[in-house]
């Protein structure tokens, strides 16, 4: 008999105030996760300082059943935010080199070294304060962004995207980022089949597109009766084909130059890196669904050649189309949890 294997761990880190919105998710997404089988594929736990009653910023409380021993042996560490102790304090910078750090980033000292940490929204100020950040890409809710630059000056901001990933360190931007970021992190434990399961099961979009740069408030009003969405629905359907700046702007009855302004305004992307991101998606796709050639995979992708597809390929997840297929193409079952992630834009 072969006894199943075991299920990822996912720490759930909260304190007091923390945004329930956010911690559901997490269960919510990880919970459903299932293999071919019907298998839970992870293991979710809440945990906190010590286990008991802690305050949410809503009007109820929550009873989490869990200390520091979930934290230390999970797989991932999930911090959600707690806007009040987040950004309540004086910046980082203030304090001297030898002071403690509160207790929540004293916490993350014990998570495993080969352990993923991933924070939702303004969770990211504590991997900050922890030095987690230090040197790395990391993001943000766009609201808290400067006063997150002003505190950690060392940290490399990208405020404009969804989440980002450097190492084993992955942010995001507000609460409905972290289920962007939740999803990516079971593509890239189980394939593009689970993913789509879980956000099917959950009833959201599999692969938002763009950056958080979309949502930003701007005082400029945007034109009646001008978006680049058909343009965009147009693209998908024809990645196999040349698409030019041009074309583009012709599908969506603009010039070029206002094309790309509304293109960026409305996906927080230039054209060009968004069609690449959408082709690199379709290429996994077909790699993980079919026994096409990858120079046929290319193609359909719309890369043109096999060599350029593998120039993709190893610039964005560092492995090549073959290799990526033999371990996630038809037949394999995602057990692995060392799939290669993408470097978000």
């Amino acid at each position: 008999m072969t006894t199943a294997p075991r299920r990822h761990r996912v720490a759930v880190l909260v304190r007091s105030g923390v945004m329930p919105l956010e911690l559901g998710a997490v269960h919510q997404l990880f919970g459903v996760a299932r293999d071919a089988d019907g298998r839970r594929l992870y293991d979710v736990r809440t945990c906190a300082a010590r286990p008991g009653p802690v305050r949410t910023d809503a009007d109820f409380g929550l009873d989490v059943p869990h200390g520091l021993a979930a934290l230390a042996s999970a797989d991932t560490v999930v911090v959600p935010a707690s806007h009040e102790l987040d950004e309540s304090t004086d910046e980082a910078t203030d304090r001297t080199p030898d002071e403690a750090p509160p207790r929540e980033e004293r916490l993350l000292a014990g998570v495993r070294p080969d352990a993923r940490i991933a924070s939702i929204c303004t969770g990211a100020f504590v991997l900050a304060r922890a030095g987690l950040l230090d040197g790395r890409r990391a993001t943000t809710h766009w609201l808290s962004a400067e006063r997150f630059r002003r505190a950690f000056p060392r940290v490399r901001l990208d405020p404009d995207v969804l989440f980002t990933q450097d190492g084993r360190i992955f942010t995001s931007a507000g609460e409905a980022a972290g289920i962007d970021l939740c999803l990516h992190l079971i593509r890239s434990d189980h394939g593009a089949a689970v993913a789509n399961d879980v956000a099917r099961r959950t009833v959201v979009p599999p692969f938002r597109e763009g950056g958080q740069a979309q949502y930003v408030d701007v005082p400029v009003p945007e034109p009646a009766g001008e978006h680049t969405g058909g343009a965009r629905a147009w693209a998908l359907e024809n990645l196999h084909e040349p698409l030019s700046l041009e074309r583009l702007a012709h599908h969506a009855a603009m010039s070029t130059r206002t094309f790309t302004r509304r293109f960026r305004q409305e996906v927080g992307l230039s054209p060009g890196a968004w069609l690449a991101q959408q082709r690199l998606v379709r290429a996994r796709d077909l790699l993980e669904r079919t026994d096409l050639p990858v120079d046929a995979v290319a193609r359909r992708a719309g890369f043109g050649t096999g060599a350029s597809l593998r120039q993709h390929f190893a610039r964005t997840l560092g492995v090549s189309p073959a290799g990526y297929r033999a371990t996630f193409g038809p037949g394999t079952r995602h057990q692995k949890v060392t799939r290669p992630h993408p470097r978000v834009p």
